[in-house]
């Protein structure tokens, strides 16, 4: 979909650039915010409600499923019946079920809020940047889009820190309650003043979206309940092989659909295959990681959730800088060697951080600091080329599609890392002491690395070419390769 300003509000009154910019990055920054934030504040929600580490994990994961279930169709949505309501009725839901979440009494409603969240979530992301791009004109939207993107970084920077001061200057409750004003300010004023307009009309498949939102749900749950009670468990395996039904019934339908979810055949581009299954394996190791981490910096080592968030940033906030050059500088050499490059590294972050862990802080923080920088630094140089190499295989008119796949591939890893390293953390520790967040955490951490590591090996497999660029001249396109991630 080839993207135009559209030049004004409901009214036919001219529309405010500074203002669309405002109020999209505002709510994208919540979503993306709350990715992470809630992670700070497990160990806070477990002493107030209750619940196991598995149990936690899906107050995780519950947003990270339904928010990935939900992205293409959405966008979908937002073609046929306006992206500003559809936008604003997400920003709605999101409010909604922040309230819900915050006054949930137990884990089961905590968990059921979160999964609604995530579906007012996937439909403010894509549509943010859809109406972002059609109000800028074409000479301004690399940098605007550029500004979006670093909102979605201060946000992954900012996850942790937010949730600690939140958690420990008022309550974890909070963390919900102070989305409610500020999603209500922000659909009210996109309600007023975001211009309207809408795509293409295509055909949803919506029978495509339970298979694929069940299928992965019954797997990460198959995880979880292998790690707490042994891979033998029937409840598990039956889990398990309901998952792969639902997944096998998924890519049966999409080879018979006429305007499929995922065209199968994008699969046949290897580069674009290899690259979505390194950002799956990026996004699992980043958020399966900082789980982790979390959980044994305040239950393993005694630090506050303040503290937490704060011995974090050299780690989160290293990709405010490293990511922006690594993104021009794969124009430059080409995305392979820095999506190898940085998963490696990631991966030999992690592992050290892993073989550093004890049951107590003999030897002080300084220790991690090394180690978390080098992880950051991995993950700022695979974050920017993920999109860039999956995009620039495959064909400009496919790109709106592949865009929302990736996304969608990125969430779901998330969801598949911390279930998998949930269920190794179960099968060799608990949350009951020091030592037992120890020593499920070491092997645990240990996964996400490989994870980390199997996502530089699919990475492997691309192409030399320089993707983006290469890809537009060879096809004549003459928009700027930013506005082809623009299309989603």
């Amino acid at each position: 979909m080839e993207l135009a300003p559209s030049g004004g509000d409901r009214r036919g009154a001219p529309t405010s650039l500074p203002l669309v910019l405002a109020l999209t990055s505002i709510a994208f920054f919540m979503v993306s915010l709350d990715a992470l934030v809630v992670v700070t504040a497990l160990p806070a929600i477990h002493a107030s409600i209750g619940g196991s580490i598995e149990t936690l994990e899906w107050a995780v994961n519950a947003y990270a499923l339904t928010f990935a279930s939900g992205i293409i169709t959405a966008a979908a949505i937002g073609d046929r019946f306006g992206y500003r309501r559809v936008y604003v009725t997400g920003l709605a839901v999101f409010t909604v079920s922040s309230a819900a979440c915050a006054l949930a009494p137990d884990a089961a409603l905590l968990i059921a809020a979160r999964a609604v969240q995530g579906l007012g979530a996937a439909a403010i992301t894509p549509l943010a940047l859809t109406i972002l791009a059609r109000a800028f004109p074409p000479q301004r939207r690399g940098a605007i889009v550029g500004i979006f993107g670093g909102i979605g970084g201060l946000a992954v920077a900012g996850g942790p820190l937010v949730g600690g001061a939140v958690v420990q200057g008022l309550d974890w409750h909070w963390i919900f309650w102070i989305n409610v004003p500020i999603g209500l300010a922000a659909a009210a004023g996109s309600a007023l003043f975001l211009p309207s307009g809408r795509g293409p009309v295509t055909r949803l498949d919506l029978p495509a979206v339970p298979l694929v939102a069940g299928g992965a749900v019954a797997v990460a749950w198959a995880l979880v309940q292998a790690g707490s009670t042994g891979w033998s468990d029937p409840k598990a395996i039956a889990a398990f092989a309901g998952g792969a039904v639902l997944l096998a019934g998924f890519v049966l339908r999409e080879r018979r659909a006429a305007e499929p979810m995922l065209p199968l055949r994008l699969l046949r581009v290897r580069a674009f295959t290899a690259a979505n299954v390194a950002g799956f394996c990026m996004s699992g190791a980043i958020f399966s990681a900082a789980f982790l981490t979390v959980q044994y910096f305040q239950l393993g080592l005694g630090y506050s959730p303040l503290a937490t968030g704060l011995r974090l940033l050299p780690w989160t906030a290293t990709p405010m800088v490293v990511a922006p050059l690594a993104g021009a500088l794969a124009d430059r050499i080409g995305t392979r060697p820095l999506l190898v490059t940085g998963l490696v590294l990631q991966a030999a972050g992690l592992a050290w951080v892993a073989s550093l862990a004890s049951d107590t802080a003999g030897g002080g923080y300084g220790r991690f600091v090394a180690p978390l920088v080098i992880a950051g630094a991995g993950v700022s140089m695979a974050l920017p080329t993920v999109p860039t190499a999956a995009l620039g295989a495959v064909p400009p008119g496919d790109v709106n599609r592949a865009s929302g796949v990736t996304n969608t591939l990125q969430r779901f890893g998330a969801a598949f890392g911390i279930a998998l390293v949930t269920a190794v953390f179960a099968a060799n520790g608990h949350l009951g002491s020091a030592a037992s967040v120890t020593a499920g955490y070491r092997p645990a951490m240990a996964v996400s690395a490989a994870i980390s590591l199997a996502g530089a090996a699919a990475a492997v497999a691309m192409g030399r070419r320089r993707a983006a660029a290469a890809r537009q001249s060879a096809a004549g396109d003459p928009r700027p390769a930013a506005d082809y991630a623009d299309a989603s």
